[in-house]
């Protein structure tokens, strides 16, 4: 039995027309965004979101040049995990789930790299022959995440929008991130420690 069309879709210079839309929905991918937006991923096999958009929101209002970097930065995600510890893309920032277990194996020089840090966290970590294996509590991990990884990757961030083309995503690199990160870290490290607990 044939079937009708309910409507006729448009016909232009002898070539049937698409009948829906096909623009991109605006979203913080290709889109400038008015204000912050949070957005989460589900983690992947094996990862969990230790640290929640409330976390965030809290770091936030401790940071004392918010205003600043607050310009452009149109996202920060929850990634799914299991890549890197967090990454940053023209406004979009990531921190990535961590494994459930809690733990984190890392090369000797990314150890050495954060070996302050996770001392003053009181992390414990176990020196192996090419690795090291650092046991975090949740606590930890959510300071750690906060402290250092999200410090870490709005220094990309602050690179980018204080750049004069603010095209390059991070033109001074990794070193401007991580001394941006320490930097913070130090002027809000007791302040962190008033809002969130270590127990």
């Amino acid at each position: 039995m044939r079937s009708h069309r309910k409507t006729t879709p448009k016909v232009k210079n002898g070539k049937v027309q698409k009948k829906n839309r096909h623009e991109l929905t605006p979203n913080y991918w290709n889109t400038r965004q008015d204000e912050l937006q949070l957005d989460i991923e589900k983690p992947s096999k094996g990862f969990k979101h230790f640290l929640k958009k409330r976390d965030i929101l809290k770091f936030l209002q401790i940071l004392p040049n918010w205003e600043e970097l607050n310009i452009e930065l149109d996202t920060i995600l929850l990634a799914e995990g299991g890549g890197p510890d967090g990454w940053y893309s023209d406004g979009v920032i990531a921190i990535c789930a961590w494994e459930k277990s809690k733990t984190l194996s890392v090369h000797k020089s990314y150890y050495l790299a954060h070996k302050a840090l996770f001392e003053r966290l009181n992390v414990v970590c176990e020196v192996k022959a090419n690795a090291v294996v650092c046991h975090f509590t949740e606590n930890q991990i959510i300071a750690y995440q906060l402290l250092h990884i999200l410090l870490h990757e709005l220094g990309h961030h602050h690179d980018r929008i204080s750049t004069k083309d603010k095209v390059d995503n991070a033109p001074r690199g990794e070193d401007y991130a991580e001394s941006y990160a320490y930097k913070y870290e130090e002027i809000i490290w007791n302040r962190f420690f008033e809002v969130f607990e270590m127990t």
